[in-house]
């Protein structure tokens, strides 16, 4: 493709590339660049693309995209941003495979997996439609199932999997959307048919700094999409919505929203409840239990009412939809008289969300182990700690992905939520010997939540990831004859 093609909808301040030049692909890490490359340069959070644009160089990128000029004489163009260009340059060079599919983003702190997976089935099954899914857990061609790293890649990234998706015959795209993809234009230029918004609660601080930071950086997608679907029962709505250009419909337990619950009925083995429009009223029935799956639930009605699927379609497939991976998943204990399950509750909130879901079924304790994530908001810590010492009748404290920092240092900062609370705790540093503590320490009728790693089967620590699966440390635990 040539440079002036692939620069289409660049805003070029200056030039000294010809813009004639063939290029034969697209890179933004110089240890990744090819020869006939054009390099971008972005300036990122952890380093400036722009140190390494004579490495690029020396690989034989054919040009380079940039903020500032370079220091080396070579063929460049400028632009102010160069973070936003290699989103159009992606989509440029993949042919802008997002128009040729119909588009929906998920984003909130929490319930995003949830709504993907569910709304996903949901346009299998009532339309037989290809869908294309972008999440935490996995990235799915149809039912291919392709590993990911982070909820949304790079921009030229999530481009190349859109070609991929669309040359797959997929008919629609669903996926998670991160509050760093959209404030870092990882998702710059893409119109979404439908935008949902699930709920904020305090995350990604280390990030954001601020509630109000993380609230606008999520609020960008209203000004990218056709419709929103937004909880109306949540409080960062209206600043949510304020410079929003979509169509908002609203859904909600408590508002007088356009999609409400009515004649909730929770067990321990899933909810049940009446989606009321202002003309209909369906029954609804999920086998995911807690409260928190009715705005799940209610999120994915809406978007598919949004896209033209009834409640009836709806409810029809999420009467038999299975459990989400990672989502208080019950891990097998044969011949225990306990339960174990593994959720990905990594914020307050969730924690609060999965460990009160728990208690309203359990008949013996409940049981949280959990830590938290290190070279991540710091603040969220004794919270995350006062979550388990008002909703757990036991918590097991130890590590979570503590990625640079020391645990113990980490597990210090989450045992002030405990004061002033009753409920007993053990520190078990190594998260492998904690979650065999647990089960050594279990009680008939028990229910032990292993939180924070839910769909993840490694650890992180010191850049590095090394596998930890949590059902395979049960499951070896036990064959050992424990």
């Amino acid at each position: 493709m040539k440079l002036r093609e692939l620069l289409t909808g660049v805003p070029i301040q200056s030039s000294t590339a010809d813009l004639e030049t063939e290029i034969s692909g697209v890179s933004y890490d110089s240890r990744a660049t090819k020869p006939g490359d054009l390099f971008v340069a972005m300036t990122g959070f952890a380093t400036d693309g722009h140190r390494y644009i004579a490495a690029a160089l020396e690989k034989g990128a054919a040009a380079v995209l940039c903020q500032q000029p370079p220091a080396a004489d070579c063929a460049y163009v400028q632009t102010a941003d160069s973070r936003r260009a290699l989103a159009v340059v992606g989509a440029n060079w993949f042919g802008h495979p997002a128009k040729e599919m119909t588009m929906v983003a998920v984003t909130g702190t929490c319930g995003k997996t949830t709504t993907t997976y569910l709304l996903k089935a949901i346009l299998e099954q009532s339309r037989g439609a290809k869908v294309g899914l972008i999440g935490t857990n996995q990235n799915m061609i149809g039912q291919e199932v392709i590993p990911t790293e982070r909820t949304t890649p790079e921009s030229f990234e999530v481009q190349k999997l859109f070609r991929e998706m669309a040359d797959g015959g997929c008919t629609h795209v669903v996926m998670e959307t991160s509050s760093h993809a959209l404030y870092l234009d990882r998702v710059y230029g893409v119109h979404y048919d439908v935008g949902v918004f699930t709920n904020l609660t305090q995350d990604h601080l280390d990030f954001h700094k601020t509630m109000e930071n993380y609230c606008d950086a999520k609020a960008i997608l209203f000004r990218n999409c056709g419709v929103g679907v937004v909880n109306g029962d949540d409080p960062w709505t209206p600043r949510l919505l304020k410079d929003a250009t979509c169509q908002v419909r609203t859904y909600g337990v408590k508002s007088e929203a356009d999609l409400r619950a009515e004649n909730v009925v929770l067990s321990a083995d899933g909810i049940a409840f009446d989606a009321v429009t202002k003309t209909e009223r369906v029954p609804i029935r999920v086998n995911i239990p807690g409260g928190f799956m009715v705005y799940n639930t209610l999120d994915v009605l809406g978007a598919a009412l949004a896209l033209g699927i009834s409640l009836k379609d709806s409810a029809a497939v999420l009467a038999k939809v299975p459990h989400v991976q990672g989502r208080v998943e019950v891990v097998p204990t044969p011949g225990k008289d306990y339960t174990i399950l593994i959720d990905y509750a990594h914020t307050p909130d969730s924690m609060v969300n999965v460990l009160q879901t728990v208690k309203e079924f359990a008949k013996g304790r409940t049981v949280a182990v959990f830590g938290c994530g290190g070279d991540r908001d710091k603040t969220k810590r004794p919270r995350m700690g006062k979550a388990a010492a008002d909703w757990s009748d036991f918590a097991v404290v130890t590590t979570d992905n503590p990625r640079t920092e020391e645990p113990a240092a980490i597990i210090r900062d989450i045992l002030p939520g405990f004061d002033g609370s009753n409920t007993p705790y053990e520190v078990v540093e190594d998260r492998v010997e904690a979650i065999r503590w647990a089960m050594d320490h279990a009680r008939k009728d028990d229910v032990i939540v292993l939180c924070g790693k839910g769909h993840e089967t490694y650890q992180e620590v010191n850049h590095q990831k090394f596998h930890m699966d949590e059902r395979e440390i049960v499951a070896d635990y036990l064959k050992a004859g424990h």
